[in-house]
Formats: structure tokens, sequence, C-alpha cells
């Protein structure tokens, strides 16, 4: 697969050299902000070989910096073999050595085109471009979330007794956070006690855990098709097989689930019940029942994964059913997280199960990682137990609702699909048409990044959908970019 769309260029003729704004704000110093904007430029092959840079009095006049941060920042790329320097002329992207490219990580991408797969969307949800430019990526735009509340409880932990700060935790976590996690559960009904949390750094890790606990190489992990992507590589990782479970509006294709069982006679199957990702779709209490019918009979683990708990409006206004308030945590295993509703950077998600279970993911965390960070649950511990947030929620749900059903209307008009539509939630499912592998690349190279469909299924095959965050979508480009694809 080739970039169908060539680079964007400025007036003068010049490839842009940093297309996403620069923070004043950022903990980043804005030479550090320029270099890896460039470095990822030229990493992506959307700053060629040879191409000319901007001047830098045209680099600091359109980017409101000194002219002092523009000279540091080039001659930081150019000792990392990025740029070179022409006396007279001005600087130049370098063109690689055969040495260096092979050296090099990205050694490949020169003569072969990016594969469009699980690790490609990771690396560039993770290029630290605006989020308002990602409108396939999983995480609320920074703007939506609530700097403020975070560094106020960071400010007043510092504050209490700094030595807490210089020593490991324990591996099953900060006990008033998992003390805390149990009036949460409480809430959705089901019962644990503190002895039954462990925390983790976020969800990845809590199923990086338990496939590592019930799986050996040739184990079979079923999960939702289409579901979240990362977990089919992490899984393959460790020698499992992943089978797909089709996946409707109220859950699993029920009939399909009870033929994989029967085939693969599977060690766990994975699933999210409310807010499903990508479709926002829940899961029905009959389908609830029948899924813990099957795991009795069949002997296999359920992992409830649900980390867009929080941003479901509650029981009393939409119906939600969570398998693990039906079961008490005998043969599910419940996991959540903070990372999507306060900050990615806090990586802060819990695993409860059993006492015996619990016991047993503790020790295996404190093999792999020794502890999670402390500080980052104290800080999660402090937001919740001070009731600061239930308001936040409150805010992201408005917030949320505002917008759902004015993208949803906007994505028909340009010609999409939306047949999978739910009151809640971040993510729309929608069918374009196209291949939206196609079209995630000609997405990137205008500097903007769409999440294909094929990425959302075992099978990794070309599909026509595409997972949309409506709460990325504040950028007009985007519209007209998706309103040229679409419309062909």
């Amino acid at each position: 697969m080739t970039n169908t769309v060539p680079p964007r260029k400025l007036s003068n003729g010049q490839l842009p050299s940093a297309p996403q704004p620069l923070s004043r704000d950022s903990d980043t110093s804005l030479v550090e902000q320029i270099v890896r904007s460039i470095e990822s430029r030229i990493s992506d092959r959307l700053l060629r070989s040879g191409a000319r840079m901007p001047s830098i009095r045209q680099f600091a006049d359109s980017h409101s910096v000194s002219r002092f941060t523009v000279v540091e920042a080039y001659d930081r790329l150019v000792a990392k073999g990025c740029l070179e320097s022409r006396r007279g002329s001005g600087f130049y992207v370098r063109e690689r050595s055969p040495l260096l490219a092979e050296r090099g990580s990205n050694a490949a991408s020169d003569k072969q085109p990016q594969l469009i797969d699980v690790v490609w969307l990771v690396r560039n949800m993770h290029q630290q471009a605006p989020n308002k430019k990602m409108p396939g990526s999983g995480m609320f735009p920074s703007e939506w979330l609530d700097a403020d509340l975070i560094a106020n409880a960071l400010r007043s932990i510092s504050r209490q007794n700094p030595a807490q700060l210089l020593s490991y935790g324990i591996p099953q976590g900060f006990l008033p956070l998992r003390q805390q996690l149990q009036l949460k559960m409480a809430e959705l009904e089901i019962a644990a006690t503190p002895e039954q949390f462990v925390t983790t750094t976020g969800v990845t890790q809590a199923l990086d855990l338990v496939a590592r606990h019930f799986t050996q190489p040739g184990d079979v992990i079923l999960v939702d098709d289409p579901s979240w992507f990362l977990m089919f590589a992490s899984f393959a990782a460790l020698g499992a097989k992943v089978v797909g479970v089709p996946r409707l509006a109220d859950g699993p294709d029920m009939a399909k689930l009870a033929e994989l069982v029967a085939l693969h006679k599977p060690k766990l199957y994975v699933l999210v019940s409310v807010l499903h990702n990508p479709t926002s779709t829940s899961l029905s209490a009959a389908k609830a029942f029948q899924i813990l019918k099957l795991a009795e009979e069949h002997d296999f683990m359920i992992v409830e994964d649900d980390i867009y708990c929080d941003m479901h409006p509650g029981s009393a206004i939409q119906p939600a059913t969570r398998i693990a308030a039906l079961d008490q945590l005998n043969r599910v295993i419940y996991m959540g997280g903070f990372s999507k509703t306060l900050s990615p950077n806090l990586r802060s998600g819990f695993i409860a199960t059993s006492l015996e279970l619990a016991q047993h993911f503790a020790d295996r965390k404190m093999l792999t990682n020794l502890t999670s960070a402390e500080v980052g649950e104290r800080v999660v511990y402090k937001i919740l137990s001070e009731g600061h947030y239930r308001k936040h929620l409150d805010r992201l749900r408005n917030k949320l609702d505002s917008v759902r059903d004015r993208t949803i209307r906007q994505m028909e008009r340009i010609g999409m699909t939306v047949d999978i539509s739910t009151p809640a939630g971040i993510f729309v499912w929608a069918d374009t048409g196209h291949d939206t592998n196609v079209m995630a690349e000609k997405a990137l190279a205008e500097g903007f990044l769409l999440a294909p469909g094929a990425l959302f299924s075992p099978s990794q095959l070309p599909s026509s959908r595409m997972r949309i965050n409506v709460a990325a979508m504040s950028d007009p480009a985007i519209w007209r970019f998706l309103e040229q694809e679409c419309g062909k």
C-alpha cells in the first residue's frame, strides 16, 4: 500500500516541519517539542530526504518563537543525523546512509509502505500530536479533561509527607484506594473487600497479568469481534490463539459463542459489557445470564473489561448489566481504571477478583513490575475520596451528549452510515463504504490519525468500518477530508 496523497506544502513551496501548534504550558521545552515534531514527520516520511526546511527566521515567525529556539532545535536535529546544514543555503532533511538505515528502527520504511496494524495505530497515537487531530484515538482531548484537578491533588500529596514518595508501595496497591474501590463497586452491586483488589498500570497490565496466569502457548482466548485491538497482539505474543466472537448490538452472537466454546475449549472470554469499544453498545441482562451459564458448563473464566464504566449515565437512565454483579467475582474477573476519564498519563487501573486470584495476581505483578506507581494511586484516591470525581464525570458526560448527535448527523450527511448508535459513550462505529486502511494512510499524510475497522478484528481483514471518537471531531479539516473520501 502506498501513500496516494502527497505531503502538504507551505505557500512558499516548502514542506511543513511542525503541523501541530507548540504548547507553552507543556512540561516539554519548546526546543524539544520542535525536535520531536520534525523527527516524527521524517519518521512517517512526510518530510522526505532532501526537503528544504523553513529558514530560521521563517520558522520563528510562523511559530511565534525566538530565533535562538529554532537554532537550538535545528542544531540538535543536525546532531541526531536528521538534518544537514548547507552553508549559504539553509537546512535540509538529511539522506540516511545505508549504515544508519540498517541500524534504525524504521530501516525498511523508505523502501516499503508502513503496515497498517495494531502497532501502527498505537505508535501514531503516541506521537504527541494534538488530540483534536486524532479522531481515531481512544482518549478524550486534553482540553476536555481537568489538569487543575490532578495538579491540585499532586500538590496536596507532596505537602502531606514527602518522604512517602521515596519508597515502593505494596504490590497489591495503595490500601486507601482499594478501600475506595470497594465503595465504587458496591454502587455497581458487586461486593468485594479491599483484599480482592489489585491495582495495575492501566487495564493493559491487568489483561496481561490475567492472560499470563491462565494460558499456556496454544490455549484459546475468546474476544469480541470487533473489540479493543491492543489485546490481540498482547495475547498472541504469549502464544495464545485469539478467536473472535461476533458482537451484536446487545452482546455476542450467542449461537456462535456456544459453537466456538464447544470447538475450542477456551481458557478465557474477554468482553466489554458496558459501552463496548468500538461500538458503544451494552450487554443485555439475558445474554449476561447465558454467558455465565456457558462459562460454568465449559469451565472457562470471564474477563469483564469495564474501562468505560464511568461514561455510562447509570442504570436508572439506561440499562447496564455487568456479569460480575450476577456472579460476584467467582468465575468473573472484573477490571477497570481511570486513565480514560482522568488522564492517560496516570495509567491507573485495577483488577477485582476472588481472594485467591488476587494474591496470585499481586505476586505476578511483583515479579514483573514490583509495584505500580503509588503517586498516581494517591492522586486517584484523593480525587475519588473528596467527591471531585463525580462532578468531573458529569461535565464529561454532558459534553459528550452535546456533541454526539450532531457528530452522527454530520457523518450521515457526508455519506457515512451509522447503523449502530447509542445514547452514551465516546465512540461511533461507522461504515464509510470504502477500505478504511486506505483512508487511514491518506489521513496520516494529512496529519490526522484514523482508526480503520480492520484493526478491531482478530482476523485483521480489510473493512469499511471505522471507529470515530466523537470528542475529537472539532477540526473542520477532518470533516473536509472525510467528505472527500466518503463521497468517492
